[in-house]
């Protein structure tokens, strides 16, 4: 039996279709009936506790499996009838092999780059690589890591390099009106601009006390940008925020 997030899994349920699946015996078959719950974190504090005693009371023939995001999200009561199992995301080395497997299927035209930019973009989940894989591929033809960064939405390397540049070599105003028509010409978000920023800013060779100024300013740009302020006033704000530790470097210089 497996129910997931789109069925309803209220009290009703654990107590309808769920306890008459598990009280059942198996007659002619040897081994465990088998109940899954995916996304089990979506269900309600009641369900959870109406699971607790089905769990209980029907171990010798049925096997239960709760699938979840969040284990905070579990009532402690089920956490402790369960043996838990964490899945990380998955490596470059699993993940590469899987894909030239169905690139190959598929005869989908793809660069070295352009691999190399699906797993980035992925950072570890199999289906959203596959998602982009498929994106680009009706898009485009052709797999490149440009083609990928483009399909996605997400700013390339060689923009967050000129945008870093122009902050921090640019006065004020031009660093904003560029970076402005740059967000506008590619419809880039600021919040993905900041995350490739934060990325960049571990290879730049700032001074230690410096570059944790920075970082501090950058967590709380990334701040107000999750509360839902105005993108162009954050946006002054980055650059005003380069822009000082520029000065502060000069003269520490």
């Amino acid at each position: 039996l497996q129910l997931n997030a789109s069925d309803d899994r209220g009290i009703d349920i654990v107590r309808g279709p769920i306890l008459s699946f598990a009280s059942t015996r198996t007659i002619f078959k040897k081994g465990f009936k088998l109940v899954i719950l995916d996304e089990a974190d979506a269900m309600t504090q009641d369900a959870q506790n109406a699971l607790r005693r089905v769990i209980e009371k029907f171990t010798e023939n049925t096997r239960f499996c709760l699938i979840c995001n969040y284990l905070s999200k579990i009532i402690p009561a089920l956490q402790s009838r369960c043996t838990r199992f964490r899945f990380g995301p998955l490596t470059p080395e699993l993940m590469v092999p899987r894909l030239q497997h169905v690139i190959q299927e598929e005869g989908v035209d793809v660069t070295e780059d352009g691999m190399k930019a699906l797993v980035t973009l992925s950072r570890g989940d199999m289906r959203r690589a596959l998602n982009i894989l498929q994106s680009t591929t009706m898009a485009f033809g052709k797999v490149t890591e440009e083609n990928v960064y483009t399909c996605t939405g997400h700013p390339l390397k060689s923009d967050i390099a000129n945008i870093l540049d122009w902050m921090l070599n640019q006065d004020f105003s031009t660093a904003y009106r560029k970076i402005t028509e740059l967000k506008t010409l590619k419809g880039l978000a600021l919040q993905d601009i900041l995350t490739e920023i934060h990325l960049f800013m571990h290879r730049v060779d700032f001074p230690p006390s410096i570059r944790i100024q920075l970082l501090i300013k950058l967590a709380d740009i990334e701040y107000r940008l999750a509360a839902g302020t105005s993108e162009k006033i954050q946006l002054s704000s980055l650059i005003a925020a380069f822009q000082v530790t520029r000065d502060l470097i000069v003269a520490e210089a």
